[in-house]
C-alpha cells in the first residue's frame, strides 16, 4: 500500500468515527440550538482544538518511538490493533440513541469554545485512542513521522470541522433526524465499528508480517 492509499484508508476510518453521534457531536448541536450558529461553530472550534492537541500528541509519541526504541514499534502497533478491534466490536453490538436532553450548554460563545476544548482535552480514552490508531497509519517508510502527524492532524481538524460545522449549521434539522431516526443513528455506529475491525484487522497482519 502506498502513502496515497494509506490516507485515504485513514480519511475513511476518520470519518466513520467523527460522525458517530457522541458527547462532541451533542455538545455542538446543544449549543447550536439554544446560542445560534455561533456558539455550534464556538463549540466546534474548542472540539478541533482538543482534536489538534490529540493528533500531535499522536504523532510526537510514535516518532519517539520510531526514533529511539524502534524495537517497540510492532509491539505497540499490535497493541494498538487489539484496542481498536475493542472499540469496534463495542460499537458494533451496542445500540446507540439520541435523546431530546442532551449536555448542558453554555452561557456564551467563548464559554463554548473551552468547554468544547477542555471536554476533549481530558478525556483519557482519546488519548488511548490517538495511540491505538497513529500506529497503524503513521509509518517511517513514508517518510518524516512529523509531517506525516501534520497532515493527518489537518485532515482530523478539518473532518471535524466539516462535519461538526455542518451540524451547527444545520441543528435543529440534524438534531431531528437523530432523534427520529434511532435506527439509522445506531447502523452509523455499527459501521464505524465494523471499519475499526477491518482497519485493526488490517494492522494486526502488518504487525505479524514485520515481525
Amino acid at each position: 500500500m502506498n502513502y496515497s492509499d494509506n490516507l485515504w484508508l485513514y480519511f475513511v476510518l476518520l470519518f466513520g468515527i467523527i460522525i458517530v453521534p457522541g458527547m462532541d457531536m451533542l455538545f455542538v448541536l446543544a449549543n447550536a440550538l439554544t446560542g445560534g450558529r455561533a456558539r455550534g461553530l464556538a463549540a466546534t472550534g474548542g472540539i478541533m482544538l482538543g482534536g489538534a492537541v490529540h493528533s500531535l500528541y499522536g504523532a510526537l509519541g510514535i516518532g519517539l518511538l520510531a526514533r529511539f526504541m524502534p524495537f517497540l514499534f510492532n509491539p505497540l502497533l499490535i497493541a494498538g490493533a487489539l484496542y481498536m478491534a475493542w472499540i469496534g466490536i463495542t460499537l458494533v453490538r451496542s445500540s446507540i440513541i439520541v435523546d431530546d436532553k442532551g449536555p448542558a450548554c453554555s452561557r456564551s460563545a467563548w464559554r463554548a469554545f473551552r468547554q468544547g476544548a477542555i471536554t476533549c482535552l481530558i478525556n483519557p480514552k482519546a488519548y488511548l485512542f490517538m495511540l491505538a490508531v497513529y500506529p497503524q497509519f503513521l509509518k517511517p517508510a513514508y517518510g518524516p513521522i512529523w509531517i506525516q502527524g501534520l497532515i493527518m492532524g489537518a485532515m482530523t481538524v478539518f473532518t471535524q470541522f466539516a462535519v461538526y460545522g455542518t451540524l451547527a449549521a444545520t441543528a435543529g434539522s440534524s438534531r431531528a433526524f437523530l432523534v427520529s431516526n434511532p435506527a439509522t443513528t445506531a447502523a452509523v455506529g455499527r459501521v464505524a465499528g465494523a471499519l475499526l475491525v477491518a482497519v485493526s484487522a488490517f494492522g494486526l497482519w502488518h504487525g505479524w508480517k514485520a515481525a
